[in-house]
């Protein structure tokens, strides 16, 4: 897969969170979505439990609700389903086996039957030897992008989904539907939480 080509398509400028309207639409189409009755339009089952065992290994419900709750694997799906070509989906496959093939190699199962422990472990070891996004300057990358390969992608688009969900910006992030007077100069400590808009 041309990673290039699936950010670009994505809206995802190196790692930045440049998303086009037609995904905001998809990710607010996942919420009428009911888990239970979910069938995946891209994903295997396999495919399914792999990228909903690694969403909630990355953003778990804790005090705030984690990734399945906002349903940021339905999206990617429908991300994946949508706007990938033919060529790229088989790449991204390949991505997604060769992943499942090394954690049985060195952790004992696929990524989605392994513990807790060995999944945080695993994610520990794919953070450390991805490639990270180079630097942008208003939305742009600087400089030639490396393949930052899947894990780095997937986290990406998953925390980019997390974030813009409704839910997360209107029970989780500072939200202001009308904001009211502009205040330039006040303590850190009175900001609170990150804003949303």
């Amino acid at each position: 897969m041309n990673r290039r080509t699936a950010l670009k398509k994505t809206g995802l400028l190196a790692g930045g969170s440049l998303m086009a309207p037609s995904l905001f639409s998809l990710l607010q189409s996942c919420q009428s979505q009911g888990r239970a009755d979910w069938q995946p339009l891209f994903f295997s089952s396999d495919e399914a439990q792999f990228v909903s065992s690694l969403v909630d290994t990355i953003l778990p419900a804790t005090a705030t609700p984690g990734a399945l709750e906002v349903k940021v694997d339905v999206f990617m799906d429908l991300v994946f389903a949508k706007t990938m070509d033919a060529d790229q989906q088989q790449a991204l496959r390949d991505k997604m086996a060769q992943f499942n093939k090394d954690c049985v190699k060195n952790h004992g199962a696929v990524f989605a039957d392994l513990k807790a422990k060995g999944q945080i472990a695993v994610l520990k070891e794919a953070e450390a030897q991805s490639p990270t996004y180079n630097g942008s300057v208003w939305g742009t990358a600087v400089g030639k992008q490396a393949d930052v390969g899947l894990y780095r992608s997937l986290k990406s688009i998953a925390i980019w989904a997390y974030f813009s969900s409704e839910k997360i910006g209107k029970e989780v992030l500072n939200y202001d539907p009308i904001p009211q007077a502009f205040l330039g100069c006040i303590p850190l400590a009175e900001v609170g939480n990150r804003w949303t808009f």
